[in-house]
């Protein structure tokens, strides 16, 4: 009776969990779908209800979509810009303001489609997706210029990295603006600001650098990985703020120095940093879904004759961990933490750089998974044969244990010192079993961390129908792999890999020593089913890491009992044991 009560609970937890999963995957790991179809501008009566933030981010229904492009068509057309070609990042700048308002990232596409078009980071002020940097001055005693200042340029100029573009506007009443921008083979441009003072008294200015966006485009925001402003302030970088605090604080003002601020989503960023001076960091909220980070310098008097510059370096691009850890080392305080590897990033980071170097070496990422979980396990393939071993051992003295607990069930000191005291004479140590488990999950939550973080594994295909190891499987059995229009919810998209998930953790457990409990049975009957349905909306590389996993641990299951022919009677003489006393059982309630 005992036992059917807990098989009956074991199945109610097992059923809530599993249709609550969805819920819960579906807030903390949603994922971005197929592109979104467009609509025609001016739609905005067939507009769907904007859907969660996904890792991927960007506007979420199609009439925005829609608008964002017939916008930026016309503010693209308008006015003059200068224009920005470089290797990773190509746009133009704006005379109008001289913002850099219309960028995008050329090594990256917006989908797994080969002909999809490069990310596009800035827009233009106005339009849906609106994210730009402006780089000025407030001043007293001169007039400074704004957004809507229209700058000088030679003509012909293009901003590239053999080519900087210097900017200029002269007020009328003699101070003279300019703003040279540069730009690598990255994703950094370098601003100079400076302002030359020919008038016939001191004037007051204040440089200032910001970054303005709308939270339209985020990405998504989790437990597991920020997505929003971030910074680094006095040497330490701040994860903690989000959109919510900012609209409802309205201003926050950082603490300390400002190292770096700016906003990141979860593979793209967008940061300010100051170049040999001091300076101050604010996030503040604008209304409309939009936010600012601002960097700003101190007041400085400028005396009649005199020139102030100041340098700002902008980063906007891909959180590449090579990029960013190549400007930390440049100068730029903890730069390479832009990443939000957390609390684990000391094992993290070397498991991911050993990732990619063995993606380096066979240029498929599916390979360089395969290839690091035989790494792994050829690591602690020692201590894993001594679990195999103890586990077994444990299933062989359950007899014997079973019968000390007949013994003593009343004196339950006493049973627990005759267990202790049969674990000694017969060398078993019942911890070991779990300990190459145990020894896995770092492993396994570092590729989680690393799958979902990392854009270097973004669109990254496998072979066949994987395309994109970073997205679950795209094939689902229910409707046929596509061939009934049928979209399952996400519990039900089991696809190929999640199949083969169930089938080799069940073939692995069909493996294991037989267990003694009858309820246990049911469990680990149950279980690799189970998981099959957990682990279907995840990443496809994590469940090409966990069938891998499973594979090498049958194998080495194999090869145990290859060796040690004695560990394998045992393990039959344990099932028979069970069988038995399952007859015996059911005979004796018949």
């Amino acid at each position: 009776m005992q036992n059917q009560r807990n098989i009956i609970l074991a199945v109610v937890l097992t059923a809530l969990v599993l249709f609550g999963w969805e819920a819960g995957v579906g807030y903390f790991y949603p994922q971005a779908k197929t592109p979104t179809k467009t609509v025609e501008a001016g739609g905005a009566e067939d507009a769907t209800k904007p859907g969660k933030p996904t890792r991927e981010g960007g506007l979420r229904d199609a009439a925005a979509v829609a608008l964002e492009k017939k916008d930026l068509k016309s503010a693209l057309a308008a006015g003059e810009r200068v224009a920005i070609e470089a290797p990773a990042v190509s746009g133009s700048i704006n005379l109008v303001g001289g913002l850099i308002d219309d960028l995008v990232l050329n090594e990256h596409r917006e989908t797994v489609d080969k002909d999809s078009g490069p990310v596009r980071l800035y827009s233009p002020s106005g339009t849906p997706a609106q994210q730009f940097a402006q780089f000025g001055w407030v001043g007293e005693g001169a007039a400074a210029p704004n957004a809507g200042t229209v700058w000088s340029v030679k003509d012909g100029a293009k901003l590239t990295p053999s080519t900087p573009v210097t900017l200029t506007w002269d007020n009328g009443k003699g101070q003279t603006f300019a703003l040279t921008y540069k730009v690598d083979d990255n994703y950094m441009l370098t601003v100079e600001q400076s302002v030359a003072n020919a008038g016939q008294a001191p004037v007051i200015v204040q440089p200032f650098a910001l970054i303005n966006r709308t939270d339209k485009t985020a990405s998504l925001d989790s437990f597991q990985v920020h997505s929003g402003p971030v910074g680094a302030f006095d040497g330490s970088v701040s994860f903690g703020t989000d959109y919510d605090d900012i609209a409802e604080e309205k201003t926050i003002e950082t603490a300390g120095n400002a190292d770096w601020i700016g906003f990141t989503d979860v593979y793209w960023m967008s940061t300010l940093a100051p170049v040999g001076a001091k300076a101050e960091g604010t996030y503040r909220a604008l209304g409309n879904d939009l936010f600012r980070a601002d960097l700003v310098y101190a007041q400085q008097a400028l005396q009649p004759g005199q020139k102030l510059s100041r340098t700002t370096k902008l980063f906007a691009g891909a959180k590449e961990h090579n990029v960013l850890d190549a400007y930390e080392a440049q100068g730029i305080t903890n730069f390479g933490l832009a990443i939000d590897w957390g609390w684990f990033r000391w094992f993290e980071k070397p498991i991911f750089w050993l990732l990619v170097k063995l993606f380096s070496l066979v240029g498929n990422f599916g390979v360089a998974i395969i290839l690091l979980t035989a790494i792994v396990r050829g690591i602690m393939f020692p201590i894993a044969q001594r679990g195999f071993a103890s586990m077994a051992a444990m299933r062989a003295v359950q007899p014997k244990m079973k019968a000390i607990q007949e013994r003593y069930k009343d004196d339950k000191q006493k049973q627990q010192q005759e267990v202790m005291k049969l674990y000694k004479e017969e060398g078993v140590n019942p911890l070991a079993g779990c300990l190459p488990m145990l020894l896995q999950i770092p492993v396994f939550f570092a590729l989680y961390k690393t799958l979902i973080l990392a854009i270097e594994m973004r669109h990254q295909p496998f072979i066949l129908w994987i395309k994109d190891l970073s997205a679950p499987d795209p094939l689902h059995i229910l409707n046929l792999f596509g061939l009934i229009p049928f979209d399952p919810p996400s519990f039900l998209g089991i696809g190929v890999l999640a199949l083969l998930l169930g089938v080799t953790m069940f073939l692995q457990f069909r493996l294991n020593p037989a267990q003694m409990d009858p309820t246990q049975q049911q469990i680990f009957m149950i279980m690799p089913w189970f998981m099959m349905f957990v682990m279907a909306p995840f990443a496809s590389g994590l469940l090409l890491y966990w069938i891998t996993s499973n594979l090498l641990t049958i194998a080495q299951q194999k090869y145990l009992y290859s060796r040690h022919p004695q560990l394998k009677a045992q393990t039959e003489k344990v099932a028979e044991d069970s069988a038995r006393a399952k007859a015996r059982e059911k005979k004796g309630k018949a």
